[in-house]
C-alpha cells in the first residue's frame, strides 16, 4: 500500500503520536519512513534587532536535531528502516507547509503524516496552520493526528512545542 512515509517532526504532543501511527503503518506495509524537520526561521524574524540571530538560529538547529534522533530512535526500536532531514530555511520566510510538501514531491512520499495542534478561532487566526497549508498544497494522501484535549490548568494550556 505505503512504501515511503514522510513524517513531519516538530517535537510537539501531537507530532509524537503521529509518529507512533506512521510506525505501525510502516511495520504492516513494510515501508521506509523520512523524518522531516522545518526549522520555523519565523522566530530568526522575531528576534531580528533583540539578539543575536545565529545564536537563535542554532538553537532552533539543535532542538529539531534533538526531536530528529528521538523519532529516528523509536522507528529503530520498531525495526523500521528511516532516514532524517533537517531543513534551515524552509522555501520562503516561514513557510513550512510548502517545503514540507516539497520534500514529500522530491523523496518521493506515498502518504504524510504530521500533528496538529488543533488551534480555533482567533489563536489559528494569527498562527495559520501548518497542516492546512499541507492539505492545500499536495494531492498526496496526508494523514493528519491531533493530540487530545489538554488536562493542563488553563496558565499551562498550550505550552507544548506544537507548530503543526
Amino acid at each position: 500500500m505505503y512504501e515511503r512515509i514522510l513524517v513531519a517532526v516538530d517535537g510537539g504532543d501531537s507530532a509524537d503520536l503521529a509518529m507512533s501511527q506512521a510506525i505501525g503503518m510502516a511495520r504492516v506495509c513494510q515501508a521506509a519512513i523520512k523524518l522531516l524537520y522545518v526549522v520555523d526561521d519565523s522566530e530568526l524574524f522575531d528576534a531580528a534587532g533583540t539578539t543575536d540571530t545565529a545564536k537563535v538560529l542554532s538553537q532552533l538547529v539543535r532542538g529539531g536535531e534533538r526531536a530528529l534522533d528521538l523519532a529516528a530512535e523509536r522507528c529503530s526500536h520498531a525495526d523500521v528502516t528511516c532516514i532524517k532531514e533537517l531543513v534551515e530555511r524552509p522555501l520562503g520566510r516561514g513557510n513550512i507547509s510548502e517545503t514540507i510538501v516539497e520534500r514529500a514531491n522530491s523523496w518521493p512520499a506515498d502518504l504524510i503524516v504530521m500533528g496538529t495542534h488543533g488551534h480555533r478561532g482567533l489563536r489559528r487566526a494569527i498562527m495559520g496552520s501548518v497542516s492546512e497549508g499541507v492539505l492545500a498544497q499536495t494531492n498526496k494522501p496526508v494523514l493528519l493526528i491531533r493530540a487530545p484535549a489538554s488536562t493542563q490548568p488553563p496558565h499551562l494550556a498550550g505550552k507544548s512545542n506544537d507548530r503543526y
